[in-house]
């Protein structure tokens, strides 16, 4: 018993030994596997975090940019007098008309005077648009009133308390700032939101501020960004002012600000947020000014980005969070997959050990049977032999002693026999045990391959061969593995063997990682790896190397787009401004003096936008970044500094180089088209000679420069813009040309007619030239057809509003609007698009309409001149009291015929 016990001792011994060594192994591997995998999850979320901030940044700056361009598109025609304030009919057609043009983001459009009145359009709580008075008479009181269908004030609805702009914040700002400037955030007097107005001031002629105009802005919707951009990474973004830490927008759905008991206003501050992470980075950034944070907390690292937004009264501050979590999810799974293997090797490995313990114990429990046999007097018992160590040696010597007792009793060709067998039995266990191992290394996803002390190789995994190029890992097997796979660099050159981090782990005998070298296949390609490298040590002594890889080639790619998508816009492939602010500071240095700088802004891309499509403004500014490109040098910076607006930062380049690649630019745009429109910019650029000036103010001084030429030449580019629209229309369909100048001489005509004064018939000869400007979205099957389908005939509908939109948007044809967009209305009511009735129809818009329907069909059919004469005055007779001014018809009827005569 004490013997059997000792043997039980010696087996659950070896049994625990066994168990400990495949689980370190095992537990080894496991461990390697989710070290990489969680280095690479917190590379992803690093990346993430600056692309979040990059989008929220640039949808920020279009957002802000929106109102400053409706300022500066209506500035000079309030400071140049276009628009008559006094005369209350064109005044709120043109505020109703400019906020109508726009999204619901822009609540109210307004001028504010130096007297104290107030005027302008707003969208009241249900996104109706009011016309706003407020002046001697409405007794200093804002009226509000409803829109009629022609623009016009209709009944009043509203009556609210007295009100005096000058009071208010976004006038103020802009009086003291004297120049374009966002206000303050405040409080909308009658909807539960944040509001931000830029402001502009406006001078008369001797310097004196006749008032200021406003563009006010609703901030709910900047929320509703931040939420969706960070939906799906279980992220925040927060928006708040940088020197008093009061919240502007947030993604968590938290409120901004307040209505106390007393029914005050109260805005909330960051350090009110209870977020230890949001507080500890505000304070950091506070001190330290760095954009890049990583905090560790119970539930894992929570990585945090941080941006700056300047525009001019706007210093904020955008807070980019996202934790790791999203990503641990896979390396979780990994975890479990370790632990499973790890569990399935043990219980392999106990009953594969119970297997052979069973088989190496049992001659001991042979030998003490045989010897209580012996000992008993039974010589018939023999001890199988089937070791030779010192059990074999016991049980010879026992069994020769049986054997003298009992010579003849046993076969020794028999005992001979026996113990082959399970020495056959033994080997072939143990060949399964190897295969066992062989299955374990194939199953990895990772080439596993190990080498000696020469570098030979000594196995190799499916896996290894597979990226390697190889059939099998036999290929490999005795082979020199630096010269197979890792003798050459990227570019080709030899890599020196005392430089090879894998051959080092072998001599120093500790591991070695890289990811930015290459390994080489079988056909000579290159593919970028990541691998590790650790010794193989036997009884204290490292002996070889054990390597496992992966081709990390698409990871790199990846890595690569995240890095110029960060530094590139999308659209022009040019340096953002984020890159471009980063960055300049590197050529801001001595050695590149003199240094000159180029502001350059698109004329024309919000017209482009409206009337052809984004597609086609897209197109304007992909153009427009090519001419800059191929008028720029080598070296030159050009960045996309907003929605229409780039910089050019030149090194070395002085005055006169400057103005060179400023005429290079005017050249590349001057007969540039995209779509109907002639590409044109406006250009303004300063130069640094002094390393202490600031290049901030070098840029300052460039942009301004832009806007004195955009001032300047604004009436010439736009004029220019309207002509290549009508000279395209009238290229692709010539017959509109000879439309459009028939239906002029006609207008004039009939003004005459009409006894209607030289300005009045200069006007209409103008609008009968330019009212089908529309058309020019049309396609040339529906120009140059003469039946239409129903779907063809709602398209050519839209001509009046485009040819509306196009007009309105320039100084020198805004006064055509309207009677291009009324032009196609009937005196029965039953015209488009506003169905206006009788005089509701203003009278040029009325005389256009009978001399185009009278040239229409003058110019129809293939009878003769007399023929096509007499059908085309029967349509207007036809047409009088119907379809056109009974007065006007008879009158147009009557000078015909007398030209006729």
């Amino acid at each position: 018993m004490k013997g059997s016990r000792r043997v039980i001792s010696i087996k659950w011994v070896i049994t625990i030994m066994f168990m400990l060594a495949i689980t370190i192994s095992v537990g080894g591997i496991g461990s390697m596997i989710f070290a990489r995998w969680l280095s690479s999850a917190e590379r992803t979320s690093e990346s993430i975090v600056e692309t979040i901030s990059e989008s929220v940044f640039n949808h920020i700056v279009d957002f802000m940019h929106e109102p400053t361009h409706i300022n500066e598109a209506n500035h000079s025609i309030i400071e140049n007098n276009i628009l008559d304030l006094s005369n209350e009919e064109i005044r709120e057609k043109y505020f109703v008309g400019v906020l109508s043009s726009h999204e619901a983001e822009i609540y109210s459009f307004s001028f504010g005077t130096a007297n104290g009145e107030y005027y302008g359009a707003r969208r009241n709580e249900d996104g109706v648009i009011e016309i706003m008075r407020n002046d001697a008479s409405t007794g200093g009181y804002s009226w509000y009133y409803s829109v009629n269908e022609d623009l016009t004030a209709g009944e009043r609805v509203v009556v609210a308390g007295k009100f005096d702009p000058r009071t208010r914040a976004w006038y103020k700002t802009a009086e003291a700032e004297a120049g374009p400037v966002f206000s303050p955030i405040y409080k909308h007097f009658v909807m539960d939101d944040l509001t931000i107005s830029a402001a502009w001031p406006v001078y008369d002629r001797e310097g004196n501020l006749r008032g200021v105009l406003g563009t006010h802005m609703l901030l709910s919707g900047v929320g509703g960004f931040l939420k969706d951009i960070v939906r799906g990474y279980d992220g925040y973004a927060i928006i708040f002012e940088r020197d008093t830490g009061l919240l502007i927008a947030n993604s968590m759905e938290l409120a901004n600000f307040s209505i106390l008991s007393d029914g005050t206003f109260k805005r909330h501050e960051i350090g009110e947020i209870e977020n230890s992470y949001i507080k500890k980075a505000y304070n950091d950034y506070s001190l330290t000014q760095d954009p890049h944070f990583t905090y560790r907390g119970e539930s894992g690292k929570l990585f945090v980005g941080i941006r700056e937004i300047h525009m001019p009264g706007v210093d904020w501050i955008l807070m980019s969070a996202i934790p790791d979590a999203l990503y641990m999810t896979s390396v979780v799974e990994s975890i479990h997959m370790t632990v499973l293997l790890v569990a399935l090797a043990l219980i392999f490995s106990v009953i594969v050990f119970n297997i052979a313990a069973g088989k190496l114990m049992k001659p001991v429990d042979n030998l003490l049977e045989v010897s209580a046999a012996l000992s008993s007097g039974d010589l018939s018992k023999r001890v199988d032999v089937v070791r030779n160590d010192e059990i074999g040696t016991i049980s010879t010597g026992l069994n020769k002693v049986a054997d003298k007792m009992q010579f003849l009793i046993n076969n020794l060709e028999d005992s001979v026999r026996d113990r082959t067998e399970k020495l056959h039995k033994t080997n072939a266990e143990l060949e399964e045990n190897k295969n066992q191992l062989q299955l374990l290394l194939d199953s990895t996803a990772e080439g596993i391959y190990g080498i000696d002390m020469n570098g030979n190789c000594t196995f190799c995994n499916t896996s290894a061969a597979r990226i390697l190029g190889y059939k099998s890992g036999e290929e490999l097997l005795g082979k020199n593995m630096h010269m197979q796979l890792h003798h050459s660099r990227r570019d080709g050159k030899v890599f020196p063997l005392d430089e090879c981090k894998i051959i080092r782990s072998i001599k120093h005998g500790r591991g070695f990682e890289a990811d930015d070298e290459v390994f080489w296949r079988s056909d000579g390609t290159s593919f970028d790896v990541e691998y590790h490298s650790y010794p193989q040590i036997r009884n204290g002594k490292v002996v070889g190397g054990v390597i496992t890889f992966m081709d990390i080639t698409e990871r790199k790619k990846r890595e690569e787009e995240i890095r110029y998508l960060s530094c590139h816009d999308t659209l022009t492939g040019l340096h953002n401004r984020s890159c471009f602010e980063n960055n300049r500071k590197e050529l801001d240095v001595p050695d590149n003096l003199p240094i000159s700088v180029i502001f350059a802004d698109i004329n024309g891309l919000k017209m482009t936008n409206d009337v052809f499509g984004h597609a086609a403004g897209d197109e304007l500014i992909k153009k427009s970044a090519e001419i800059l490109r191929q008028s720029c040098r080598e070296n030159d910076v050009i960045a996309r500094f907003g929605g229409d607006e780039f910089i050019i930062l030149m090194p070395k380049t002085d005055k006169e180089g400057a103005e060179e690649i400023l005429s290079r630019i005017k050249t590349g745009f001057s007969n540039a088209r995209v779509s109907a429109v002639k590409c044109s910019i406006s250009l303004g650029f300063d130069t640094k000679t002094n390393i202490d000036q600031p290049l901030e103010e070098i840029m300052a001084n460039a942009e301004n420069s832009m806007y004195r030429d955009k001032t300047m030449n604004r009436k010439s580019a736009n004029r220019d813009i309207i002509d290549t629209i009508i000279e395209t229309l009238h290229s692709k369909c010539p017959r509109e040309k000879r439309h459009s100048i028939a239906v002029s001489e006609l207008c004039g005509e009939t003004g005459s007619a009409l006894n209607l004064s030289k300005p009045e018939i200069s006007v209409l000869e103008r609008a009968g030239y330019l009212h089908d400007i529309g058309k020019i979205i049309l396609d040339i099957g529906i120009l140059s057809k003469e039946t239409l389908t129903d779907e063809e005939r709602e398209k050519m509908r839209q001509h009046s509003v485009v040819g509306y939109r196009i007009l309105n948007l320039f100084d020198d044809t805004l006064d055509l609007a309207e009677y291009a967009y009324s032009h196609h209305e009937r005196w029965d009511g039953k015209g488009y698009p506003r169905g206006l009735k009788g005089e509701q129809i203003p009278l040029i818009s009325r005389v256009i309409s009978v001399a185009e329907a009278y040239e229409r069909v003058l110019n129809r059919g293939d009878g003769s001149i007399e023929e096509r004469r007499e059908t085309a005055i029967k349509a207007v007779r036809e047409g009088a009291g119907k379809q056109f001014d009974p007065k006007i018809a008879g009158l147009f009827i009557e000078m015909i015929e007398e030209k006729t005569t």
